[in-house]
């Protein structure tokens, strides 16, 4: 119910005057409060502790011609890391269905966590050296997406933090 700019005000920032962290709008979207900073920098930990991606979705990915449209190897990296769903473990396990939230929501979070990661390989691959750039801890979200792209121009940290705060109700963006 907040518009851009109300979010602009109100959500914690990474410096002062600056774009909202998504971390703040994710924590907004889940729990329907304006979180504190101190909140969003839980969150934002939490995050990057969830950030790590097996080696077997880049070899996923890199079983794809690097020609092959990006969506199409984000996908593949998407899906490979199913494998590790806490869902699908507790549901082999018998999980009553009144408790299926609980490993959907680690899901999620895990999922919301490594897909900047399989973006950002997949854009190195493409159309870099196709190197991973490992995430920065001392970054948040946003800027952690921005690095791990290449770019740490402190202005393009702060567009990238825009540009995910405001795709994170949605979509998530264009391709």
């Amino acid at each position: 119910g907040l518009s851009i700019p109300e979010c602009q005000k109100l959500l914690p920032a990474a410096k002062p005057d600056g774009e909202p962290l998504p971390e703040g709008l994710l924590w907004l979207l889940l729990t329907g409060k304006v979180p504190s900073k101190e909140q969003v920098d839980g969150l934002s930990k939490e995050l990057r502790d969830r950030a790590t991606v097996p080696d077997y979705v880049y070899k996923a990915i890199d079983a794809l011609p690097v020609t092959a449209h990006p969506m199409t190897q984000f996908a593949s990296g998407v899906m490979a890391l199913q494998v590790q769903s806490e869902f699908q473990e507790a549901y082999e396990k018998g999980i009553h269905k009144s408790k299926y939230w609980e490993p959907t929501y680690e899901d999620s979070l895990n999922l919301i966590a490594r897909v900047p990661v399989v973006a950002a390989y997949v854009y190195q691959r493409i159309y870099k050296d196709g190197k991973i750039i490992p995430k920065d801890d001392s970054l948040d979200y946003g800027g952690n997406f921005s690095h791990m792209l290449g770019f740490d121009d402190p202005k393009m940290l702060e567009l990238m933090r825009l540009y995910v705060t405001i795709h994170s109700d949605h979509e998530g963006g264009n391709v």
